[in-house]
């Protein structure tokens, strides 16, 4: 793979940007702290999420099951393993998990696949309660001395992993094969690609960037239990933040999460029985006004500033 000067210039400039980000604990506010590590734990959720929905075109609402089976894993493992080991863990298992839903279902499309990722986290949800109920345990206290800054350092490290991690995917030829099952996935097929394993191969990253998001967040809930861990709201929330900046693009979700999140912090801080209204209603207009998101607004307007210098020379 051949760098060119804008690849460079990009590089350098996302390298700065990260720099300028983890500065943020530094700055003694607690309260804007906290924005920031919601920020980017959805910055790694989302972006991920697009990775694998964007080029195939698939919605995946697995999100809370993967970053829930995280949560237990740090929940479960902290008193015995290095924190460090837990989020390579919880990665490992999301990957895994996720390869055996994908070669599941990755053969449906449309609704059913929307069906079936929906019903996973309440599955393996269920599961767990069972699991607890049977050892007499209501959830898990997760008391550690890993401070709201390390958790920050922790989801911004990953975040920028995904950025890299899709910026490369997108140069591959796995990244021109998923592009190629988006258009027509039948021409893919006809075209000698596998469009299954390249599917589930790519379905492994938003899975296991999901369960180390949860792992990376356990010591922050303190206390852990399967209503909160797989909260199905989550993986509403990765899709709408996703959507809204633009799923095309590997920066686009970026420009979803920010004003988004600012948005539900207003919301719940103001009108806290409101929450999944805004929420609803925010998907609605997504999908009526902004189908390809901020991207595709921004994406128009450059064709017609195009169109008119054309028309002016």
């Amino acid at each position: 793979m051949t760098l060119t000067a804008s690849d460079l210039r990009n590089l350098v400039l996302a390298a700065l940007a990260l720099a300028v980000c983890a500065l943020l604990p530094f700055g003694g506010s607690g309260y804007w702290l906290g924005i920031g590590v919601t920020i980017v734990m959805f910055t790694a959720l989302a972006t991920s999420w697009a990775l694998f929905s964007g080029p195939t075109h698939y919605i995946s609402l697995a999100t809370a099951a993967f970053f829930g089976v995280g949560t237990y894993v740090t929940g479960l493992g902290f008193e015995v393993l290095p924190f460090w080991s837990l989020i390579g863990i919880a990665g490992l298992i999301g990957a895994v998990l996720a390869a055996l839903v994908g070669f599941a279902t990755l053969r449906l499309s449309g609704v059913y696949f929307v069906i079936f990722t929906l019903g996973l986290a309440e599955l393996v949800r269920q599961v767990i309660t069972w699991g607890q109920n049977m050892t007499g345990q209501r959830g898990l206290y997760v008391l550690t001395d890993i401070t709201e800054a390390g958790i920050y350092w922790w989801l911004l490290g990953l975040s920028a992993a995904v950025y890299l991690g899709g910026w490369l995917i997108g140069r591959s030829r796995l990244g021109f094969a998923l592009r190629i099952i988006g258009d027509d996935e039948t021409v893919a097929a006809h075209s000698g690609i596998n469009t299954a394993f390249a599917k589930v191969m790519l379905f492994m990253v938003p899975g296991a960037v999901a369960a180390m998001t949860g792992a990376i967040l356990a010591p922050r809930y303190v206390y852990i239990e399967p209503s909160l861990a797989f909260a199905p709201i989550l993986s509403f929330q990765v899709v709408i933040m996703a959507l809204l900046g633009g799923a095309s693009r590997l920066w686009g979700p970026l420009v979803g999460v920010i004003p988004f999140t600012l948005l539900l912090e207003s919301i719940s801080s103001n009108f806290p029985n409101q929450t999944t209204l805004v929420l609803g209603v925010a998907f609605l207009v997504i999908v009526y006004f902004l189908p390809r998101g901020f991207v595709g607004l921004l994406e128009d307007a450059r064709g017609g500033l195009r169109k008119r210098a054309g028309g002016m020379a």
